[in-house]
């Protein structure tokens, strides 16, 4: 029988003695995810990189200073509660150690016993500060809800799915061109899950090479590769009891996507370079702006992950096929943009309305947005005028995207020339002068991700 563990707390002990720490990961390694650390620098690289929770520090170590420490662990993105220990101990160490934010202090020899239950009566409070600041973020995230604007039908069937899927556990793919708001679907769908207080981790599976992605998703131990220095917890470990959001997944590499089969199979994940198998109670959200039935027909992509990926799917609809839902998205942008400015909100005018209609929206929701922002900052009027709006809707006489295709055309030689290479260096170069060489808007145009266009552009020598 394997052997299933649940993830635990994180526990990180500092002290230069070895014997100390590896005695105290001796034993609390049973109840705690134990990291050990000889020093602040080796300290500090831990709680920079992994989420510690609790961790347990000596006042002197040679050189270092365990209040340095203290005050260093406070500002990292997750600050652990921290619990001193020394042989020196006095009513004034104690009180100064509390002062600068240690929740506890205990003297040394310790009693193991007793350090095991402050550490325990310390995750309980950090998980009650965990409860507390993140209903303080549900405002926050009815915020970013609120981005979810349109009444098109193609919007109102995506608002239809969405109450369908939530409560469940079924895990959604996300299709749809970028910028159409598929993260801000994922973000809807783990909040009327349920158990919205919950954590939600996003993963950005196009921005990282495939061996940082395996580490990313899955953890790994020390030393299962070089530099790795320490044990890593993974994004699956982190999301546990809630939602794990995939962004770009038809980005990620073929030993990744059987892994990922796997845990979509039989919810357990294994660290890199380990054999613990580590059940995950999470809920998987994918995305991609590609088609990923076509991956599979082409052999990018594994089929049987494919299916379970595509419990229920979710394809987002291009702003373009929508344009009655472009005034509505605007009038929220306006509002948004004018009160994070200190502005007043300023209507459109007729003019300016017309241009936002006429546009194709290459960028989609995303390119609207930032339209919307760029005239707010402009304008010094009453109104927000044509003249107020970037430079790509105001001096465009043709859109890119009605322009892409004939550009292309003009660009192609001679039948004889119709290889791949030729082809694709046309369209890329066709597509870059239409954009105006921002590369982002070009991928838009081809239909890729930017890394793509990045790739493509390497490989082709342009």
């Amino acid at each position: 029988m394997p052997d299933f563990h649940s993830p635990q707390a994180t526990l990180l002990i500092v002290d230069d003695e070895k014997a100390t720490r590896e005695g105290l990961r001796s034993a609390l390694e049973e109840e705690f995810d134990v990291y050990t650390a000889s020093g602040n620098a080796e300290a500090l690289a831990i709680l920079k990189s992994e989420p510690i929770d609790l961790m347990l520090t000596d006042l002197r170590m040679g050189g270092d200073s365990g209040m340095d420490l203290l005050e260093a662990a406070l500002g990292v993105a997750h600050p652990p509660v921290a619990i001193m220990m020394t042989a020196y101990g006095s009513v004034d160490t104690a009180v100064e150690a509390m002062r600068r934010g240690a929740w506890h202090f205990v003297t040394k020899p310790l009693n193991l016993d007793e350090v095991e239950m402050l550490l325990k009566r310390a995750l309980k409070s950090r998980r009650l500060e965990t409860e507390n600041r993140e209903l303080k973020q549900q405002t926050t995230e009815r915020h970013k809800l609120d981005k979810l604007i349109g009444k098109s039908p193609a919007m109102s069937h995506v608002f239809d799915l969405i109450q369908q899927v939530a409560p469940t556990r079924a895990t959604v793919l996300i299709e749809g061109e970028s910028g159409t708001g598929k993260e801000v679907v994922a973000h809807a769908i783990h909040h009327f899950s349920g158990r919205p207080e919950s954590k939600m981790v996003i993963v950005h599976c196009a921005a990282l090479s495939a061996q940082l992605l395996e580490s990313e998703l899955f953890g790994h131990e020390k030393g299962a590769f070089t530099g790795a220095a320490q044990r890593r917890i993974g994004r699956f470990e982190q999301a546990d009891g809630g939602t794990l959001f995939l962004d770009e997944i038809g980005e990620i590499d073929a030993a990744t996507q059987v892994k990922l089969l796997r845990v979509l199979s039989e919810r357990t994940i294994e660290r890199v370079g380990s054999n613990q198998v580590v059940k995950v109670d999470v809920r998987v959200i994918a995305a991609t702006n590609k088609n990923l039935r076509r991956l599979v027909d082409e052999g990018k992509f594994r089929e049987d992950l494919y299916f379970r990926l595509n419990v229920v799917k979710i394809d987002m609809p291009p702003l373009r096929t929508r344009a009655e839902d472009i005034v509505l998205l605007a009038g929220s942008f306006l509002k948004e943009f004018a009160k994070e400015n200190g502005r007043p909100v300023k209507p459109l005018s007729d003019a300016a309305l017309e241009h936002l209609r006429a546009y194709p929206w290459p960028g989609n929701v995303r390119e609207l947005r930032t339209a919307i922002e760029h005239g707010v900052v402009m304008s010094n009027d009453s109104v927000i005028e044509v003249r107020h709006l970037p430079a790509f809707l105001v001096d465009q006489g043709q859109s890119p995207v009605t322009s892409f295709p004939e550009a292309v055309k003009m660009d192609l030689a001679a039948p004889a020339e119709f290889n791949l290479h030729a082809l694709e260096t046309r369209a890329i170069r066709s597509a870059l002068n239409v954009a105006g060489s921002n590369r982002t808007r070009a991928a838009d145009l081809l239909g890729v991700s930017r890394r793509t266009l990045q790739r493509k552009l390497k490989e082709l020598g342009l």
